[in-house]
């Protein structure tokens, strides 16, 4: 019997402004909202939260009062979460509706939806953290489940996360690491002892987040009951259908006029018509399902683009460039205590600011223009280097001075 594990990505970076070389000793607001540029973030979080975020809870709410077997688990990045709290607190009630209903699970993750496991591992433990610290704060639960950005995964990856004291722990079904296996089944990481590893179904998670609307596709129209049928096909073929993507395919990648919501509302019903199937949340299935086996995955893997790879992030010199300058930046930027700088910084390591400066303009273009509010990958890169520069500038210059009454 397939259990369905829905598991979505939510998260909003503070993107960087156009910031000219003018800028730099002049203006420390990076993140500041123009009411003229498409950069105004306030603006772009207020629009995804009215066509997304809102509805898609009142949905899920719904389904949830209507399904007692329903599940959901979410991530919600800490960047979000900071302009929920600025722009939209109704957006962060409505997931406290969901939570308080006890079928929500809500997972950990870096605080600033950074790169930081493959630059600083003590960066990395403090974002996870904080955030681990805030959704217990804010929602009154502690997360035991974790997602790396990007469900950015290796074998290294995963035992440091078992170190940290997760229970399970997400990464993408990719072809290429499972070879003969199916992602239908919970693994164990290798040299993991405890922690279990779910793994995304690629093709039926992006059928819903990427082909849903596409009317060249062969399968379209998708509909409750034919995507019903596809999971129910899964009967003998596994225990789990992990259907992963971003939260914001409802409303905002495949708008409301495509039907999306209506086929979320009666996705479950279509679901649960086969008396096997049910619904689970990440730590439900790491509990109920025994690994299989031993999964090893030695080079970093994520569930960007065609590739699977690091590749969104790190594919030119330019994301090189900025990737190790941010992080070169670390130590001075701590050492300083400047409560301000370091939250600057720390919006600086946000992932988004990367996938900006890709140029893999091909299959994975679109993909790439999501929320991207860049003419060009270049200037992304200029902007954000300039930004680098006057962090440098703050980090020289001297501690203010105050005179003694």
């Amino acid at each position: 019997m397939p259990s369905v594990c829905f598991y979505f990505q939510v998260h909003q970076p503070f993107r960087v402004k156009p910031y000219s070389v003018f800028d730099i000793g002049e203006d420390e607001k990076y993140f500041a909202d123009r009411s003229e540029s498409n950069l105004n973030n306030a603006k772009i979080l207020r629009k995804v939260a009215d066509k997304c975020y809102l509805p898609t809870n009142a949905v899920m709410l719904e389904l949830l009062h209507k399904h007692p077997q329903f599940r959901i688990s979410y991530s919600i990045s800490g960047t979000a979460l900071d302009q929920f709290e600025t722009f939209a607190p109704e957006v962060i009630e409505s997931f406290r509706a969901l939570v308080a209903t006890g079928r929500v699970e809500l997972l950990t993750e870096t605080s600033h939806h950074s790169l930081s496991v493959l630059y600083s591992e003590q960066e990395f433990r403090t974002q996870v953290e904080e955030h681990t610290a805030r959704i217990e704060r804010l929602f009154g639960v502690k997360p035991t489940a974790f997602r790396n950005t990007e469900l950015i995964y290796d074998d290294r990856i995963a035992k440091l996360v078992e170190e940290m004291g997760f229970s399970a722990i997400l990464a993408e079904g990719a072809d290429h690491v499972l070879g003969w296996r199916a992602p239908t089944f919970v693994y164990r990481p290798a040299g993991c002892k405890k922690i279990a590893l779910l793994l995304k179904h690629y093709r039926l998670s992006d059928d819903i987040a990427f082909r849903f609307s596409n009317r060249d596709w062969a399968d379209w129209p998708l509909t409750a009951p034919k995507f019903a049928r596809w999971v129910d096909e899964q009967n003998g073929n596994g225990n789990l259908v992990n259907l992963f993507m971003d939260y914001e395919t409802f409303g905002e990648h495949q708008w409301a006029d495509t039907g999306i919501f209506d086929f979320l509302r009666h996705l479950p019903e279509e679901i649960l018509k086969h008396p096997d199937n049910d619904f689970v949340t990440v730590s439900e299935a790491a509990k109920r399902f025994a690994p299989v086996s031993e999964l090893h995955v030695p080079q970093t893997m994520s569930w960007a683009d065609m590739e699977r790879d690091l590749s969104a992030w790190r594919s030119n010199p330019m994301q090189e460039a900025a990737l190790n300058a941010v992080y070169a930046l670390e130590a001075e930027v701590k050492k300083s205590g400047d409560a301000a700088l370091i939250a600057d910084w720390r919006k600086l390591t946000t992932s988004d600011h990367f996938y900006y400066m890709c140029t893999k303009w091909f299959s994975d273009g679109d993909v790439h223009k999501y929320f991207n509010p860049y003419d060009t990958p270049y200037d992304a890169f200029v902007s954000f280097m300039n930004v680098i520069h006057d962090v440098t500038l703050r980090l020289k210059a001297p501690a203010p001075t105050y005179a003694i009454a």
